[in-house]
């Protein structure tokens, strides 16, 4: 399962942004320009860590930093600076300029890492225990568990056609094949997950008379 970073950065350009090399490392990384913006999104990403890239928001950090603490006590706080000023409530601080080896082992001691393996296919990264992708443009999206099932089973057989009944019996668990209802609705869904226009499909092909097939 992968761990989930909430990533507060500004859009000061003299500061270095290392939120590239984390998603290629396999973390889901979420930003927000402001640590307000953050302090809202918190309740609906339940981050593992919070990274406060100060150096990018032109300020210390402190008043940022302090307001996570009181929201959540325990989520661990990383905090990105130009150089250190007073004491500031976070767990970790970096003082740029750094690696990107050593931001992996400051997020590694503040979060080992979790068991679980991702599934990857074209632009489309699957965490299946924790029921999300992360797509190549750096979106998150939550899935519900019987779509997770869905999308694993086409990932599994990419480029391969899917029957529908095939599908029937794989995820749904059923020989019951009729409610075609059903599979199309969630299929619908899945696209809206995954494609960047739902309704000119690029991925998830329609293969009429037969079913569906994953193009990555």
């Amino acid at each position: 399962m992968a761990t989930n970073i909430l990533w507060i950065e500004g859009n000061r350009n003299a500061a270095p942004s290392f939120v590239s090399d984390l998603r290629r490392k396999g973390y889901l990384v979420e930003t927000a320009p402001t640590g307000i913006a953050a302090l809202e999104r918190i309740p609906e990403l339940e981050p593992d860590l919070v990274v406060v890239n100060a150096a990018s928001l032109r300020t210390s950090g402190r008043r940022t930093c302090q307001a996570l603490r009181d929201l959540r006590e325990d989520l661990p706080i990383l905090l990105i600076c130009e150089a250190m000023n007073g004491r500031v409530n976070a767990n970790q601080i970096l003082v740029l300029p750094f690696t990107t080896r050593k931001l992996l082992n400051r997020i590694r001691a503040l979060v080992p890492e979790k068991e679980g393996k991702a599934l990857k296919a074209g632009p489309i990264t699957l965490f299946p225990d924790c029921h999300s992708i992360q797509l190549k443009r750096g979106d998150i999206r939550q899935l519900t568990p019987l779509l997770t099932a869905l999308l694993k089973a086409f990932m599994q057989h990419r480029g391969e056609v899917v029957e529908r009944d095939w599908l029937f019996r794989e995820v749904w668990q059923t020989n019951y094949t009729s409610d075609t209802r059903t599979l199309d609705v969630h299929i619908s869904w899945l696209r809206q997950k995954i494609e960047a226009d739902p309704r000119k499909p690029r991925l998830l092909k329609t293969i009429r008379g037969v079913g569906f097939r994953l193009d990555v």
